[in-house]
C-alpha cells in the first residue's frame, strides 16, 4: 500500500515537472491560460449555435452508435420546454455510460455547433448534479497542463499551495518600489489571477482576457525583473572570472590589412577596436558581433583571431554547417596563408588520417587556428592554449555546445559570437542583455541594391525563359522587356529590369532535396534535371549543391560556380550564409512561402555583391496562408535587416532568434516583447537599483522565479 502511494506521488511529480512545476512555489506562478464562466446557466431553449455556454438538462436517451464511426450519443431535454441538446463523444469510457443514464440531471459546458438533429456539443465538460445545486461564484481558471493531469487536480493543487504557506505569496520587492511603479501587491495579483472575483464588469473581463489587467502587469513586471536580475548576475559572475590577456603586437594584423584588396569601413574599424579592447582585459569577453548580410563580419573575426595568435594563444572558429565552415576556411586560408598562420580543419566527414593529423597539430600547438563544425568540441580534441572561441551564427548552437568549446582551453577563453540575423531592440534588452554587442551598421562599398519581385508559380515557364535569356545575353544597359515575367498585371511584379552583363549567374534555391510525400514542393534534384534539359540547347551549365553531397563534391561544385563554369546553381539552403560570388546577380527562391523571413533575407544577401544590377525572385504557390502573405509582404517591401527582424518577431515570436540559447531558462511566459516594451525598460532600470540598494531582496526575487533553473542560463 505504501509502495503504491509513493509511486502515485512520483507519477504526479513527473507530470508536474513536465509543465515546469518543480516546487510548490512554482504552482503559485503557474497561471491560467484563460477562464471559463461556470457562474451562470443558460436555459436549453436559449442555447445558440457558435457560442460557448453552460446549460443543464435531464438525460432522455444515451446510446452507442456506429455510423459513421463508433460514438456515444446522449440527448438532454429541458423539463419546462421541448428544447434539447445532443452531447456527442467520439472518445469515451464506461464511466460516461454509467454517469449519463436516462433520468440523470447533467450540467454541461462547451462550444455549441449545428448538428444534424439540432444544436450539439462535441466532447463537452459535464457532471451529474442534484436539483438546484449551487453554481460557482468565480470564473473557473483553465491552466496549461499535460496528459494525465486534469484541470480539477491542478485547481486543487494550486488552491492548496496558495494557502498552505504565506511565504509563497509574500512580497519580495521593497514597498517603495511597488508604490513608485504603481504595482499591485504580489499576493493580491496572484490570488486575483487564480480566482477572479464574481460578477466582473465587461471592461475588467476584457482586461483579464487580454492580459492588460493590473494583476497581469504585476506578474509580467516580476518576470521581466527576474530575467534582468539573472542576466546582470551572470555578467557580474563573468567579471570575477579570469581569461588570458591578449595584447598582441600588431605584426600579423598589420600584415593582413596590407594584403587584403579592400579598406576597412568605419564600422569595421570601430568594432575591431571594441573587440581588441576586450581581448586585452583579463575578464572573459562575451561579445556578440551582429551585422546584416555582407557587412564584413569575417574580416573583423580574422583580426580578432590574429590578435590572439600574436599573443601566443590558439583560436577556434566554429560554424553550424559544414558548407559554411568550408566557406570560412577558404576565405581565411586565402587571407592568412600569406601571413604564415597554419589552419587546422576539423569536420565530421574528415577522413580518419586527416582528422588525426589535425588533432595532433592542435594538441601540440603547432596549429594556432582551428576552423570547423561541432567536431571542434568533441571528445579527443584538445586546444591547450585556446584563448579565443569564435562562433558564427551562434543562435544555431546550444548552450552545452558553446560551453564545451569554450572549456577546451586550460584557462577560460574569450568568446566572440557572430550573427547575420539582426536582433530586435526588445530581444536585445531581454535575452541578450548580458552580452556586449557590437554592430556593423555600414555596408562595404561595391554592394548594389537588390530588387525583390514576387512571381506566381503559374508563370514558371516564363521565369525559366527569362533566366535563360539573362544568362545568354549581354545587355549593357538595363532594359525592361515586355515579355518578362517580372512585368505585367501583378503590382508586386512590376518595374523589374532584365539585363546585365554577359554570363550573369543565378542561384535557384529549393526547400527540399528529394521528393516528399507530404509536401509537393519543387525539389533540388528534380529542378536540376528540369533546368538542365531546358537550358541544354543554349549551352548553359547547371550545377547542383545540397547538404547530403560529399565534401569534395560540394567543394568542386562551388569552385566551378565561382570560376564561372556553371551559370545556374540549383541549391538547397546550404548557400544561405557564407557564400560569396560577386558575379551572381539573380536569386530565384522556389516556394518562398515556405521559408522564414530570416532565411529569405539571408538568401537574398547572397546577391548584390558585384556591379551588375541584382534581382531576387520569390516564386510562390497559391493560395497563400495569412502568415505567408505577411512574410512575403515584409520581404518585398524592405531590405532593412532590423525592420525584417522586428516584423519576424511579431509574426513568429522570439524562439527562432534565440535558438537553443536559453537551455535551462524558459522563454518569457507572461510578458510580450512587442506589447510590453515599457515594462521591459522599467524592469531593466529596477534591476540595477535593486542590486545596488537591496541585494537580499534581489536574491529572494530570483529564487521565487528561477529557483534551481539558473545553472545553464547563459553561455
Amino acid at each position: 500500500m505504501r509502495r503504491k502511494s509513493v509511486a502515485a506521488r512520483n507519477t504526479l511529480a513527473d507530470k508536474l515537472a513536465r509543465i515546469g512545476v518543480l516546487r510548490d512555489e512554482d504552482l503559485v506562478l503557474h497561471l491560467p491560460l484563460r477562464y471559463e464562466d461556470h457562474t451562470r446557466i443558460v436555459p436549453l431553449r436559449d442555447v445558440r449555435v457558435d457560442e460557448t455556454m453552460q446549460t443543464e438538462g435531464i438525460v432522455k436517451s444515451a446510446e452507442i452508435q456506429y455510423r459513421p464511426r463508433r460514438q456515444f450519443v446522449c440527448l438532454i431535454r429541458d423539463e419546462r420546454s421541448d428544447a434539447s441538446l445532443v452531447l456527442r463523444f467520439f472518445s469515451f469510457y464506461p464511466s460516461h455510460q454509467k454517469s449519463l443514464k436516462p433520468g440523470a440531471r447533467v450540467r454541461v459546458f462547451g462550444d455549441v455547433r449545428a448538428g444534424y438533429f439540432g444544436p450539439e456539443v462535441v466532447h463537452p465538460q459535464f457532471r451529474v448534479v442534484a436539483d438546484d445545486e449551487a453554481l460557482p461564484e468565480q470564473l473557473t481558471p483553465v491552466y496549461p497542463t499535460t496528459a494525465g493531469l486534469s484541470q480539477d487536480a491542478l485547481r486543487k493543487l494550486t488552491a492548496r499551495a496558495l494557502i498552505a504557506d504565506v511565504a509563497r505569496t509574500e512580497e519580495t520587492l521593497p514597498d517603495e518600489l511597488v508604490r513608485r511603479r504603481g504595482l499591485w501587491k504580489f499576493a493580491d495579483a496572484v490570488r486575483f489571477l487564480h480566482a477572479p472575483p464574481p460578477r466582473l464588469n465587461a471592461l475588467t473581463q476584457r482586461a483579464l482576457d487580454a492580459r492588460t489587467h493590473p494583476a497581469w502587469t504585476r506578474l509580467k513586471f516580476d518576470e521581466l525583473l527576474a530575467q534582468q536580475l539573472s542576466l546582470k548576475a551572470h555578467r557580474k559572475a563573468r567579471a570575477s572570472r579570469r581569461a588570458p590577456v591578449l595584447r598582441g603586437n600588431g605584426t600579423l594584423t598589420k600584415s593582413l590589412l596590407e594584403r587584403v584588396p579592400f579598406k576597412l569601413t568605419r564600422a569595421q574599424e570601430r568594432v575591431w577596436r571594441e573587440i581588441a579592447h576586450d581581448l586585452r582585459r583579463a575578464m572573459p569577453m562575451q561579445r556578440l558581433l551582429q551585422g546584416d548580410v555582407g557587412s564584413g563580419k569575417t574580416i573583423v573575426a580574422a583580426l580578432a583571431a590574429l590578435q590572439a595568435i600574436e599573443s601566443g594563444k590558439q583560436v577556434a572558429f566554429m560554424a553550424p554547417t559544414e558548407i559554411l565552415a568550408e566557406q570560412h576556411l577558404r576565405k581565411l586560408h586565402g587571407w592568412l596563408s600569406d601571413v604564415g598562420v597554419e589552419i587546422a580543419w576539423l569536420s565530421g566527414s574528415l577522413p580518419a588520417k586527416k582528422r588525426r593529423k589535425a588533432i595532433e597539430a592542435l594538441a601540440s600547438g603547432e596549429a594556432p587556428f582551428a576552423i570547423g563544425t561541432h567536431a571542434l568540441f568533441q571528445e579527443g580534441v584538445a586546444m591547450p592554449r585556446l584563448g579565443l572561441a569564435i562562433v558564427d551564427e551562434q543562435h544555431r548552437f546550444g548552450v552545452a555546445q558553446r560551453l564545451a568549446l569554450r572549456d577546451k582551453g586550460v584557462a577560460e577563453a574569450h568568446q566572440l559570437m557572430m550573427s547575420a540575423t539582426p536582433i530586435p531592440r526588445t530581444l536585445a534588452m531581454t535575452f541578450y542583455a548580458d552580452l556586449d554587442v557590437s554592430m556593423l551598421d555600414e555596408m562595404p562599398p561595391g554592394r548594389t541594391p537588390v530588387t525583390t519581385r514576387l512571381v506566381s508559380q503559374k508563370r514558371r515557364a516564363e521565369m525559366i525563359e527569362w533566366v535563360g535569356k539573362a544568362c545568354r545575353e549581354r545587355a549593357a544597359a538595363p532594359s525592361q522587356g515586355a515579355n518578362s515575367p517580372l512585368t505585367g498585371d501583378s503590382a508586386a511584379a512590376q518595374g523589374a529590369t532584365v539585363g546585365g552583363r554577359q554570363g550573369r549567374q543565378v542561384y535557384w534555391v529549393c526547400p527540399l532535396i528529394e521528393e516528399s510525400e507530404k509536401l509537393e514542393l519543387q525539389t533540388a534534384v528534380a529542378l536540376h534535371a528540369e533546368l538542365t534539359q531546358a537550358f541544354a540547347a543554349s549551352g548553359i551549365a547547371v550545377g547542383l549543391l545540397h547538404g547530403r553531397m560529399k565534401p569534395d563534391e560540394k567543394a568542386a561544385t562551388m569552385d566551378a560556380f565561382v570560376r564561372g563554369e556553371l551559370q545556374v546553381l540549383v541549391a538547397t539552403t546550404v548557400i544561405e550564409v557564407g557564400v560569396d560570388v560577386p558575379n551572381a546577380s539573380i536569386m530565384v527562391i522556389e516556394h518562398a512561402e515556405r521559408f522564414g523571413l530570416a532565411q529569405l533575407h539571408q538568401l537574398r544577401g547572397r546577391i548584390g555583391r558585384g556591379a551588375a544590377e541584382s534581382t531576387c525572385v520569390l516564386l510562390f504557390e497559391e493560395p497563400l496562408t495569412y502568415t505567408a502573405k505577411q512574410r512575403l509582404k515584409v520581404i518585398y517591401e524592405t531590405t532593412d535587416g532590423f525592420e525584417i527582424a522586428r516584423q519576424d518577431l511579431v509574426i513568429r515570436g522570439p524562439g527562432e532568434f534565440l535558438g537553443a540559447r536559453q537551455s535551462g531558462m524558459p522563454l518569457l511566459r507572461f510578458a510580450d516583447l512587442e506589447r510590453d516594451v515599457a515594462l521591459i525598460e522599467q524592469a531593466r532600470d529596477a534591476a540595477d537599483a535593486l542590486l545596488q540598494s537591496d541585494p537580499a531582496a534581489a536574491a529572494k526575487h530570483l529564487d521565487r522565479w528561477l529557483g534551481g533553473k539558473q545553472a545553464f542560463i547563459k553561455a
